[in-house]
Order: C-alpha cells, then structure tokens, then sequence
C-alpha cells in the first residue's frame, strides 16, 4: 500500500470519506441502499434513494487539494464505469421508469477539520 498525507493509506482514507459521506446523508434524509456495489463493469460507492429518486453516488476523499479537487478526479472513463454499473443495478432491482441522478461526495479530511461537499446531478 501506498502511505500518503497525515500518515493515512489511501484506502483507510477511501473508506473514512465513504462513512462520514454515508452519515451525512443519512442525517439528510437519504436511504442507503448499497455501499461499494461491485459489477465487471465498475464500482459505485454509495446507492441511496430519497423520496423517489435513486442516486448513484461517487465520493472523493482528499486531505489537501495540492493535486487539485476531488471532482477532478472523475474522469470519462470512471464516469462510464459507474453508468455502466448503475444500468445494472437498475435492472437488477427492476428500476427502470424510475428518477435517478448521479452525484458526487467530496470529502475533506485534515487533522484541523472535515469538509462535505454534496454535487448533485454530475452527470448527465
């Protein structure tokens, strides 16, 4: 494993950022229905569902932005990875004629502070 800032690994951090995201949304009326939902086609970190939309969640971690916003990390070829794995889900689930959205979570911890940044609707 790769050691990065503030003595964290990178999945520790991975995972801190995907609690504190699910927590939030929780405390914000959301359902969760899956966390790290894995297909061949791609991961997506949080399933919730509000009201009647479903939403397709990505969260980023960060301890600085010294190599820029978590929101950059999200490239075309992620962005496909998870629309790929949330169609399934879909049918899956049997979800189709159904609101969904997709978001990002960008988390910002750092030994002074912690941060939630809640971007709806990314994709699309």
């Amino acid at each position: 494993m790769r050691k990065i800032e503030n003595n964290f690994y990178k999945k520790d951090l991975g995972n801190m950022g995907e609690e504190k995201a699910s927590n939030f949304l929780i405390q914000d009326g959301y359902s969760i229905l899956a966390r790290n939902f894995r297909t061949n086609q791609g991961e997506i970190d949080i399933i919730a569902k509000k009201n009647e939309e479903y939403i397709f969640i990505e969260v980023k971690t960060r301890t600085s932005i010294k190599y820029g916003e978590p929101i950059e990390a999200i490239n075309k070829n992620k962005k496909k990875h998870i629309v790929n794995a949330s169609k399934y889900f879909i049918y899956k689930n049997k979800l189709n004629n159904k609101y969904i959205r997709y978001d990002i979570i960008e988390v910002y911890i750092n030994k002074k502070s912690q941060l939630i940044n809640h971007i709806k609707n990314v994709f699309f």
